[in-house]
């Protein structure tokens, strides 16, 4: 017979410190799915192309540390069972997408941001304040992160060079997956946040993409 175990906040704070190194330091803890890159060919990109495009990809990673920080902030305050629960198979999917980021950027020989820290714990803090604030915010706080990282892959992906096939197929699942998780929030009563909050995510994206393209 299955139990379910129902976990005190002193639990959940010890599986978040757990994803964070993990998000951080590890193995993140993916999905089913495969990675979208998986038995395509690498293609031939002149050393100015494969330098642009690890950059891109390593924003991409720490767009993804990000969002795993949120949600994991999310799921800590969330109200409601069902709203918790959304967060956390949310969550897991970005893991796919830290993963599938991580291995491209290791086939292009580069690292990841060495600012990833810095930006999980802002990132956490940030989740954790909407999640406090009203299920409805935090679920309004997904719709719009979602919506903007949309529009940041979609940018990503016309920059990126044609024939690189496996970098593409990556950043176009991401971006189906961030237009379904932002629909889920939206369809799971989430408010429109106003507009001065907007531009705050707006530019503090800005920065974020700015620094890690070098760093």
């Amino acid at each position: 017979m299955e139990t379910t175990r129902d976990y005190t906040p002193f639990d959940r704070l010890l599986l978040n410190l757990d994803q964070a190194v993990r998000t951080l330091f590890g193995r993140p803890q993916v999905t089913e799915r495969a990675n979208p890159a998986e038995g395509l060919e690498e293609a031939e990109l002149t050393d100015d192309q494969r330098d642009h495009v690890a950059r891109l990809m390593r924003i991409d990673h720490t767009g993804e540390v990000c969002a795993q920080a949120l949600y994991q902030g999310q799921a800590l305050t969330a109200r409601l069972p069902e709203v918790r629960g959304k967060m956390e198979r949310a969550a897991r999917e970005e893991n796919d997408h830290l993963a599938w980021c991580d291995s491209r950027l290791q086939e292009l020989h580069d690292h990841k941001s060495y600012l990833n820290p810095f930006w999980y714990a802002g990132s956490l803090a940030i989740g954790a304040a909407a999640g406090l604030a009203g299920d409805k915010w935090s679920l309004g706080f997904v719709t719009e992160t979602e919506r903007q990282v949309e529009r940041h892959l979609q940018e990503h992906l016309e920059q990126i060079p044609p024939q690189d096939k496996k970098s593409r197929a990556i950043l176009e699942q991401m971006k189906e997956d961030e237009m379904r998780h932002a629909q889920m929030a939206k369809a799971a009563g989430g408010a429109e946040l106003p507009e001065p909050v907007k531009l705050a995510m707006r530019l503090t994206s800005k920065v974020m993409t700015h620094t890690v393209y070098w760093l």
